[in-house]
């Protein structure tokens, strides 16, 4: 009897270890991961600052984005004018931030297009069998034989010019770019030896793909929707300056730099300021899609 409880508590104290070791090294993980995202605070507080300009524009600036003073038309860039000020007297400063929530709806609509569409036809391609893996694969190969920028020109120019179609025409095409991401992710988890031990032991179709599948594709895709943020901001930068997007005087990042173009060579800051608003916000979303990867990485 004594030698049976040794045994027992035995037992229990290697699985009281056990499941400390086990916690500890959940907790190690965690924080791995909490000081990385730390680390990137250069990326953070820029990404907020830029969301903070598009849900509350007026804490950061007070000027009329529309209405403009012509006694102070192209002025260079000052502490009461950051940014300067473009031949109508308006503050540039205040339309690249009352701008902000225009070019990123936009954006965001064009990434939810892709994200959503473009995941659902690779989510159908990599488990619907080889018929519809071959169709939906196809059609992807297709879509990225043409540039993106094309395709969302085309469907611009086809239908009336605005921010609804902007973010459509270039969400619609980055379908494929996520398409291809997730039947690629599915496949590769789908192979893995936890997946195949799940099907083994009676889990459905469903139940497998919601529990191990889908779970370990989120992080990829989330990493690659930030990236395609960037580029759907940048598309559409480049349709609104070729005059696709939403109509002056409504204070859009591509419009600011084409009305600012006129003027390049006595007011250079009209296009240079929002453009390295754009490029700067283009590369802080590529720098957060790597970090994001990183962190779901497995």
């Amino acid at each position: 009897m004594s030698l049976l409880t040794e045994r027992s508590n035995d037992a229990d104290l290697s699985s009281v270890v056990e499941n400390n070791r086990t916690l500890t090294s959940s907790r190690t993980v965690t924080g791995s991961k909490l000081r990385s995202w730390l680390g990137n605070w250069w990326v953070l507080i820029p990404l907020a600052v830029l969301l903070a300009w598009a849900l509350l524009p007026g804490i950061f600036t007070g000027a009329d984005p529309i209405t403009g003073v012509p006694q102070e038309k192209l002025s260079a860039p000052s502490l009461a004018h950051p940014f300067g000020t473009d031949h109508l007297g308006r503050d540039v400063y205040a339309r690249v931030v009352q701008g902000t929530s225009q070019t990123l709806l936009t954006a965001g609509l064009a990434c939810l297009v892709g994200s959503v569409v473009g995941s659902l036809l690779g989510l159908l391609a990599s488990t619907a069998g080889r018929f519809v893996d071959s169709v939906a694969m196809r059609f992807v190969d297709v879509v990225l034989a043409v540039p993106a920028f094309l395709i969302a020109l085309i469907l611009v120019t086809a239908t009336e010019p605005g921010p609804l179609s902007l973010g459509l025409g270039v969400g619609i095409a980055s379908i494929a770019a996520f398409a291809r991401l997730v039947r690629t992710e599915v496949l590769r988890v789908r192979s893995r030896d936890f997946v195949q031990a799940a099907l083994m032991s009676g889990g459905g179709y469903l139940t497998v793909l919601r529990r191990h599948i889908i779970p370990h594709v989120i992080g990829p895709v989330l990493a690659l929707l930030a990236v395609d943020l960037g580029a759907a901001i940048l598309a559409i930068s480049g349709l609104g300056f070729l005059g696709f997007g939403s109509p002056p005087p409504t204070p859009e990042w591509g419009l600011l730099i084409s009305e600012g173009r006129q003027y390049l060579t006595v007011a250079w800051w009209l296009t240079t300021l929002p453009g390295l608003v754009i490029i700067t916000t283009v590369v802080l979303t590529a720098t957060l899609g790597r970090t994001i990867n990183k962190a779901f990485r497995f």
